[in-house]
């Protein structure tokens, strides 16, 4: 058995069952769940109609590069989103499709990490949790960066000791943040790229709810389209993933890609190609439609708009909340302990929330996840404000 298993902590969701086993909620009401980042917006017709039309490809071994007409969307899809110098993506050395970017996180730290020189992998927190299984499996050590309401939920770079960096072989940013939703805005992605410079590290920038965002006028900004701003138009040190699962509501199609620096791109292929995850065809085609339409993602965010504003309106008296600059969940601070907040909700109103320590480590003297927690706006619009109304009245009864 790989003893790296043994250093693998219990997943979110474990967790959460074990912490509500004992309970049984109000069967008057009905259960509404924010505790999993699950999309509930429906699947464009035209995706699944495409996945349903290319099933006859099943009689063919698809190829782990994936089809050209798939990278070629896929790069015409990143150069118009984040700006990018025409030809500067070549979809023959640049992207790589995987099936969705949990995977393909998991599976870039074991293709790049070197075992043998105690290697870290700095890494924000709290985090997705595929960061640090990753890290472990690959034999390296994580290194938690905080990001608290002091730092504005996002990483300090400034405060990573030279001796960390000169271990770091691999850095995993998520902008917008997964739970906190905020955003890296472009200096600070330079700033970062100088540091991977200077300290010889990868940057893999997980951008999976870029997508999401509360202004048509000011999308998030992206690793590739800082590099690129920079003159940096071979994105060195540079990987950025991407999913259709946020930004088409289609997680059950498992559907992403990886993009950026060419030589690491030729070695992640290699990896891929003794792995064994190549992409269905049905699954290419669906995504090839899936990339190249805007409208259904304009309309995805006009529903998420409006869950915000409405949920928001009504916790507000209870709590201190604001739109996030990206993503779909909300990130508040609690009145009790986080995973005394997650049972008590359910135990009175039937919903379930994500305790925030579930999220993150103890780091540094504190865990920037303690007394938080997340939910998730993903359920419709008339479940999110009937669960922010028992929210409110939960926490005025505390």
């Amino acid at each position: 058995m790989n003893p790296d298993l043994s250093r693998l902590q219990p997943y979110p969701f474990e967790r959460l069952a074990a912490l509500m086993s004992d309970i049984q909620p109000p069967r008057a009401l009905t259960p509404i769940v924010l505790s999993i980042g699950e999309p509930r917006h429906a699947t464009p017709a035209f995706i699944t109609e495409e996945v349903i039309t290319h099933l006859h490809g099943l009689s063919q071994y698809p190829t782990t590069r994936g089809v050209a007409p798939l990278r070629e969307t896929i790069a015409r899809w990143l150069t118009s989103r984040f700006r990018l110098p025409a030809g500067s993506i070549d979809p023959e050395r640049h992207v790589l499709p995987v099936n969705g970017t949990r995977e393909a996180l998991f599976a870039i730290a074991q293709c790049l990490i070197d075992r043998s020189s105690e290697p870290l992998v700095v890494m924000p927190n709290p985090f997705y949790q595929i960061y640090e299984g990753a890290a472990l499996l690959g034999g390296a050590q994580p290194w938690f960066l905080n990001t608290t309401a002091e730092t504005g939920y996002l990483p300090d770079f400034d405060d990573v000791p030279d001796a960390i960096w000169s271990r770091c072989q691999l850095l995993y940013l998520c902008s917008p943040g997964n739970p906190t939703g905020a955003v890296q805005g472009l200096p600070g992605l330079q700033a970062l790229l100088e540091l991977a410079d200077r300290h010889d590290f990868v940057i893999a920038s997980d951008e999976c709810y870029s997508e999401i965002y509360p202004e048509e006028s000011s999308p998030p900004p992206g690793l590739l389209q800082a590099a690129a701003a920079m003159g940096r138009e071979d994105y060195r040190r540079c990987l950025v993933f991407h999913s259709l699962s946020k930004r088409s509501n289609a997680p059950g199609l498992r559907s992403g890609f990886v993009a950026g620096d060419a030589q690491l791109m030729g070695e992640f292929l290699r990896y891929r190609t003794y792995h064994g995850c190549a992409m269905p065809p049905a699954t290419q085609a669906a995504s090839t439609r899936a990339w190249q339409d805007e409208a259904h993602v304009v309309h995805n965010r006009s529903l998420y708009r409006k869950k915000f504003s409405a949920v928001i309106d009504t916790l507000h008296p209870v709590l201190d909340l604001a739109v996030p600059g990206g993503g779909f969940y909300l990130w508040p601070e609690t009145p009790v302990d986080d995973c005394d907040f997650a049972r008590g909700l359910l135990a009175q109103y039937n919903v379930t929330v994500l305790p925030g320590s579930y999220l993150s480590r103890a780091a540094h003297g504190t865990n920037p996840g303690k007394n938080r927690v997340r939910m998730a706006l993903v359920a419709p619009i008339e479940e999110c404000i009937e669960a922010a109304q028992r929210i409110k009245s939960y926490i005025v009864s505390l």
